[in-house]
């Protein structure tokens, strides 16, 4: 990966719906080379997709709450049967398996405070492995999804 794949992740990172033409020229490329660039950035996984970034709020979801989890048990059974369970929940919109302690941080995104505590008694306080959750509310969104410097 030189500077040019660089930059063009960098712009790619921030304004995902450029037109490739529009890349390509503050790339300093013609489009041709700029699009066999981007393919295959695609094609190696370096970019892994593309998607619209939403405002909770706007769509009900702005109660964000993170959640730290403590397993019962670190084996493998143990472990594969947590994290099937919250795949499934699609109020969780991110897990994260730490090193230490937590063993996980869950990103919750749901529409209140009684939306997180039903869905703490009803799903997250029954994850299988379970020893310990403890959640922590966030005030507010300094840096959502952030941008990787490159």
């Amino acid at each position: 990966m030189d500077a040019t794949d660089r930059a063009i992740l960098s712009l790619l990172q921030v304004e995902g719906r450029l037109s490739n033409q529009e890349l390509a020229e503050r790339v300093r490329l013609t489009p041709s080379p700029c699009l066999r660039r981007v393919r295959s950035l695609e094609e190696s996984g370096v970019i892994s997709g593309y998607r619209a970034v939403i405002d909770p709020a706007a769509v009900g979801r702005g109660f964000q709450v993170l959640a730290y989890v403590e397993l019962k048990g670190q084996d493998a059974e143990t472990v594969t049967a947590f994290e099937a369970a919250v795949m499934e929940i699609d109020d969780v919109i991110e897990c994260l398996r730490m090193f230490g302690h937590p063993d996980y941080v869950l990103r919750v995104a749901v529409p209140d405070m009684e939306a997180y505590s039903q869905l703490r008694l009803e799903r997250l306080g029954r994850l299988p492995g379970l020893d310990k959750l403890t959640s922590q509310i966030a005030m507010k969104a300094l840096k959502p999804g952030g941008v990787l410097p490159l």
